[in-house]
């Protein structure tokens, strides 16, 4: 079982949408049974509360539902317990890279690395822009479940 942790700063926005566009790729190939999918923050500031209600309509306007998530903070043990560890932008992979203890193991990737292309998802807490955030996610979600099926 292949097991990806999608991270971003506060895990109400961008890490919990692709947790859930990536649950929900996996859920139409039939291939829920090799995966264990999660998300979780970088900081505290935003522990316990729920995915900010722009998000979870954009994901409701896909078909997709996230009941039940709330943000959490990424820990050290994380690293051990997960293959990928998956960040949005250079920010998160700074503050993962911090939090694990470094990335010895090579676990640590940008989502956009596995849509081909480099850069930051579009974080809609600033632009206000989900659609360009859930076109970000969902291409490198597409490009990651791609590399893993190969």
């Amino acid at each position: 079982m292949t097991k990806i942790l999608f991270v971003c700063h506060g895990n109400i926005c961008r890490s919990p949408m692709a947790e859930f566009i990536m649950k929900d790729l996996v859920k139409r190939e039939g291939l829920e049974d090799r995966f264990h999918i999660a998300s979780a923050a970088t900081s505290t500031e935003e522990i316990g509360n729920p995915v900010y209600p722009q998000a979870r309509r954009k994901l409701a306007e896909h078909g997709i539902g996230c009941a039940g998530k709330t943000s959490r903070q990424l820990t050290a043990a994380d690293y051990g317990q997960y293959d990928l560890l998956v960040g949005m932008d250079l920010a998160n992979m700074r503050n993962m890279g911090r939090i694990c203890g470094g990335d010895p193991d090579g676990k640590l990737h940008l989502l956009l690395e596995f849509a081909g292309r480099s850069g930051d998802v579009a974080d809609p807490w600033y632009t206000r822009d989900f659609e360009a955030a859930w076109r970000d996610i969902e291409e490198g979600c597409r490009g990651l479940l791609d590399r893993l099926e190969k």
